[in-house]
Order: C-alpha cells, then structure tokens, then sequence
C-alpha cells in the first residue's frame, strides 16, 4: 500500500483558517464516505507547519477539498513537498474526533 505524505508551512496569519478548511474536509468525508479513502492530517507543534496523509481516490471530488486548494499558495511560507511512502502497520482503536 502506497500513500501521499504530503508537508508544508503556512504564513503564521493563514495557519488557523488553513486548519479551518482542513476541518471542513473531514466534515464532508464523515457525510460522503468515500469507499477506500484513507486521509489524516496534522498541524505540528510549531502551528504552522501541516502533514497530510492520504491514500485512495475522491479526495480532490470532494467541494471542500477543492475550496481548501483554491487560495492554497496564498496561504503558504514553505513547499509543499510531497513523498511516496509504504505503508509498514497501522492501528486504530476507533474513530477519534478531529477535536479530541
């Protein structure tokens, strides 16, 4: 299994609406469900700097997404650098909330 890691940094002025817009990702993914998509993302320690993971299709169908890249550049200080990764293990006790 092959997923996209994907990094950047945002301006420290845009990193809190670019969590916004992350969160509106997840919102329509919990309503659309889209079979065989993987995709988690993280805000690092340093508050600018995001890390996404994702591996199957839809995610660039989906409204949010693409509301999410429209004004993406803008919002950027450094990269984004995207590697291919391999899968090695995963485990997920259940579904934990973006917020807690």
């Amino acid at each position: 299994m092959t997923a996209a890691v994907i990094r950047y940094q945002t301006k420290p002025e845009a990193a809190d609406e670019n969590q916004r817009l992350i969160e509106n990702v997840f919102a329509e993914l919990a309503s659309t469900a889209p079979p065989g998509l993987h995709y988690s993302s993280f805000r690092l320690a340093d508050g600018v700097t995001f890390v996404h993971v994702v591996d199957g299709e839809g995610l660039p169908e989906l409204a949010a997404f693409q509301e999410f890249q429209r004004a993406f550049g803008d919002r950027l200080a450094v990269g984004p650098a995207r590697d291919d990764a391999t899968l090695v293990g995963s485990y997920s006790a259940g579904v934990v909330p973006a917020n807690g």
